[in-house]
């Protein structure tokens, strides 16, 4: 389990890094991380080289949060509220020359999302990284950590990717970010957390 592990530890179970050098870009830089693969281990591993802040919802149990807190933010991995105090954080961070990391494939309900096709059915998603990647001319790395087959380890993939779109408007911006996800998720399907209630605001999942 990545979080019982050091974060060195983690290291030496990822058995390649590719993309590494796009961290060298004098932009700012938002990594797009998707449910997909062990995407927990992303973080962890890049950060022993720089600092990472991450976006992420605080759990309704108190010591369920405490867990996490504790489990995630160590050494240079940050922590973001999915709130305003967060996005400030995260605002602070780029400021910095710091990497920050989104999770953008959730709903984040109507006050911060915006409808979009995702598999060919609406989804009401993020627009956070589009905001602050058009706000601060921030350079978009998709990245993710693919599980490799037999518990072999895991490969780690920093891949630049366009989600400003020509219209400029932010419903573009973010439809254009899911088309950039679904082409991950097309290729190893398996991988991608299917059981989160991704629709959930267009479809009645109680039936």
């Amino acid at each position: 389990f990545v979080w019982l592990r050091s974060f060195d530890d983690n290291a030496k179970h990822v058995t390649k890094t590719t993309g590494l050098e796009h961290l060298n870009s004098p932009d700012p830089i938002i990594l797009l991380v998707p449910h997909f693969g062990c995407w927990e281990i992303t973080g962890r591993v890049l950060s022993i080289d720089t600092p990472v802040t991450f976006l992420y919802k605080p759990l309704r149990k108190a010591s369920q949060e405490a867990l996490l807190i504790k489990n995630r933010q160590k050494q240079s991995l940050s922590m973001a509220t999915a709130d305003k105090k967060g996005v400030i954080k995260l605002q602070r961070a780029i400021k910095n020359k710091e990497l920050i990391g989104i999770l953008p494939d959730q709903d984040p309900g109507e006050e911060g999302g915006v409808l979009a096709p995702f598999f060919g059915t609406n989804a009401r998603s993020m627009t956070l990284l589009a905001k602050l990647a058009r706000k601060n001319n921030a350079k978009v790395l998709l990245t993710w950590a693919l599980r490799l087959p037999k518990g072999a380890g895991f490969e780690i993939h920093l891949e630049p990717v366009n989600i400003l779109s020509e219209q400029g408007t932010v419903e573009a911006d973010v439809a254009l970010m899911n088309k950039v996800i679904e082409s991950l998720v097309k290729t190893h399907p398996e991988q991608y957390l299917w059981n989160y209630k991704r629709f959930k605001s267009v479809v009645d999942y109680s039936s």
